[in-house]
């Protein structure tokens, strides 16, 4: 009957204390023992991509083999899939537990490297190979057309280079963090067409022209159905505090929402929630995964919140998702069409501008490339209805309106 044993499990390792399972592509190595390993790792170890890169060398007296978990040559697997291995000790018939990864070894036979490297760089292109055919069979027409693109190629070569020497040196002078300023300036007076959601060219209604399914997936909108149902519950105080705390929007959908339609209560709620995790995001200059997360927010929603509205920056050894100036407008112009869906078309643009914290000219400006109409009242009707009225609106009207951007050109001095 065999010895009892029991498991002992070694916990979290790092990478470079894991175990290490080795195959060999050629063949099974019958004397193993006489292998000398070697691992190497990455020396830029604050890089989150390259600080887990290895390198594991195993050298005989004939012949060396090479195997790496990054690149073409790494095994898939290790991304799909983890691998432990168990040692026995014997003394005290315990197995221990370690987290291990796996190499792909390969042999390395001296003299071929430059071979190898020269068959995977003959994968041509089409034209690439066009011309190698022209060069051998082509007419004289041919080879001096062929002569001229490659010149013309060798002159924008040179060109890259002159740039990339004179962009060195501005950086060099002016310093990256001013430049990247001035970068951050020149985006948020970009075209703010870029950040719009998708258009239905072919709606014949108004609610089908910035389609709902573009703003939040029926995967996504079931994902908050728990949010809608706590947003559903706030008090006078809590409306209080979300009106303080610069969602006058989503405070103003919900004073004047329709008390008959339970379904569209429903909607209007998980909505208003959405909108709000929007108004938050825009004050916001870095994004975290603790984002919104003592609000209730799900986790596929501010997966889409990364990706959408954050963009990827690399700064001291760290990934960070930076709200840009661009990703402001987007907000801005997701909210406003989120808006519109939950108050019949019609959105206040006033309050929306002072929850983003943009200007009402910025604000306008993404109405308009939206192709709304913007309405304001008269000005005799604010001793009326105080000063509401004196709020801009925004409505979706069919056809969409399309303004004209006036631009100063100025007129070029003729030469004498």
């Amino acid at each position: 009957m065999a010895a009892p044993f029991s498991l002992v499990c070694c916990g979290q390792e790092k990478d470079s204390d894991k175990s290490v399972i080795v195959q060999f592509s050629n063949s099974n190595i019958k004397n193993a023992d006489k292998l000398d390993f070697t691992m190497f790792k990455n020396t830029d170890e604050n890089n989150p991509r390259k600080k887990s890169q290895r390198i594991l060398v195993a050298e005989s007296d004939r012949l060396s083999y090479v195997g790496c978990n990054f690149g073409e040559g790494s095994l898939k697997c290790n991304n799909l899939c983890k691998y432990y291995v168990g040692v026995l000790n014997k003394q005290t018939m315990k197995m221990e537990v370690h987290s291990a990864q796996l190499f792909n070894m390969q042999p390395s036979i001296p003299g071929e490297t430059t071979v190898t490297a020269k068959s995977q760089d003959t994968t041509l292109s089409y034209r690439e190979k066009v011309e190698s055919l022209i060069e051998v069979f082509g007419t004289k027409k041919q080879k001096r057309a062929l002569n001229s693109r490659r010149l013309n190629k060798v002159g924008s070569d040179t060109l890259h280079q002159a740039v990339t020497k004179a962009a060195n040196t501005v950086i060099d002078q002016k310093g990256l963090e001013a430049l990247q300023q001035e970068v951050a300036k020149t985006e948020s007076q970009g075209d703010v067409a870029l950040h719009l959601p998708p258009i239905n060219k072919d709606a014949d209604r108004p609610e089908t022209v910035y389609l709902f399914e573009d703003l939040l997936s029926p995967v996504e909108f079931g994902a908050l159905e728990e949010a809608g149902s706590t947003m559903a519950a706030l008090t006078c105080e809590d409306l209080q505090k979300m009106r303080d705390g610069g969602c006058l929007s989503v405070v103003k959908v919900l004073e004047d929402m329709p008390t008959e339609d339970g379904e569209m209560r429903d909607k209007t709620f998980r909505c208003a929630y959405y909108l709000s995790l929007l108004l938050k995001l825009a004050r916001h200059k870095n994004m975290t995964r603790k984002f919104a997360q003592e609000d209730g927010c799900p986790r596929i929603i501010q997966n889409k919140l990364l990706k959408t509205f954050t963009v990827e920056t690399y700064k001291d050894g760290r990934v960070n998702n930076v709200v840009s100036a661009s990703m402001r407008v987007k907000l801005a112009a997701y909210s406003l069409a989120l808006l519109l869906h939950m108050a019949h078309m019609t959105a206040d643009l006033t309050l929306l501008h002072r929850d983003l914290q943009i200007t009402e000219a910025r604000m306008i400006e993404v109405a308009k490339s939206m192709g709304l109409t913007l309405i304001r009242p008269p000005k005799g009707m604010a001793a009326k209805q105080e000063l509401r009225d004196e709020h801009r609106r925004a409505c979706l009207v069919l056809p969409l309106i399309k303004y004209d951007q006036l631009t100063e050109r100025q007129k070029r001095k003729k030469m004498h």
